[in-house]
């Protein structure tokens, strides 16, 4: 996991305006998928999650030349928080995430396939949250590896798990998979979005066996429902 600075993301504008249709070609079984994944719409979960009830002792920067302005919220059986997403390519090495692809790549994510193996970025949508510190240790929200997480974005739903730990001051990072899914540019040195990405994290969810999509948004629409039902 890395953390994408504010004057690189400056410095390669014009870079991002001239790579922006590149999503649209770069293969053919990658074109948009549903606006949404399971049947709760983007609007209704939003509607839960208008104030926040903080349970994070202080806040998190979204990038190091960022103050820190984030707070974890706690709501009935999840927790959440609204941020920017830097693009994570950590774990397996493709075509997509590689050392020369992303300057801050690792081939490891602190969770892992039931094979053993380090998730893979590019195909699998999931997100990173904070390691534990005296700000907020995820674990202790019944938050764990595998967990699922409804992330919004533009009206959109996508499902992903929790697959990855991050810096202890900053978050707002989410795999290649999940921004291309929500319409975000997935490049991991010039993509990401600045703002508007809202996370839900299920408390004590954990989607069987972790890299199975499918399983994360069959679980993570049932949750979702619950979710809404109890806030």
């Amino acid at each position: 996991m890395r953390t994408r600075t504010l004057t690189l993301a400056a410095a390669s504008g014009a870079a991002l305006l001239a790579t922006a249709v590149l999503p649209t070609s770069a293969s053919g079984t990658a074109n948009p998928r549903s606006a949404q994944e399971g049947s709760v719409s983007a609007a209704d979960l939003l509607a839960k999650v208008t104030s926040c009830s903080q349970i994070s002792n202080g806040k998190y920067k979204t990038d190091d030349e960022t103050s820190a302005t984030v707070p974890v919220c706690g709501k009935n059986g999840a927790v959440f928080w609204k941020a920017d997403m830097d693009v994570d390519c950590d774990g397996q090495v493709t075509s997509k995430c590689n050392g020369n692809t992303d300057p801050w790549f690792q081939d490891d994510t602190a969770f892992h396939q039931s094979d053993g193996k380090p998730l893979r970025a590019d195909s699998l949508p999931y997100v990173v949250v904070p390691s534990a510190s005296s700000i907020w240790k995820y674990t202790s929200s019944g938050i764990k590896g595998g967990g699922v997480v409804a992330v919004i974005y533009n009206n959109k739903v996508e499902y992903a798990v929790v697959g990855d730990t991050g810096p202890t001051k900053i978050i707002g990072e989410a795999s290649y998979a999940t921004a291309k899914s929500l319409g975000i540019d997935p490049d991991p040195e010039t993509g990401g979005t600045d703002s508007g990405v809202t996370y839900i994290l299920f408390k004590n969810s954990q989607a069987s066996p972790i890299q199975s999509h499918s399983a994360a948004v069959s679980l993570g629409d049932s949750l979702a429902k619950k979710f809404l039902q109890n806030n």
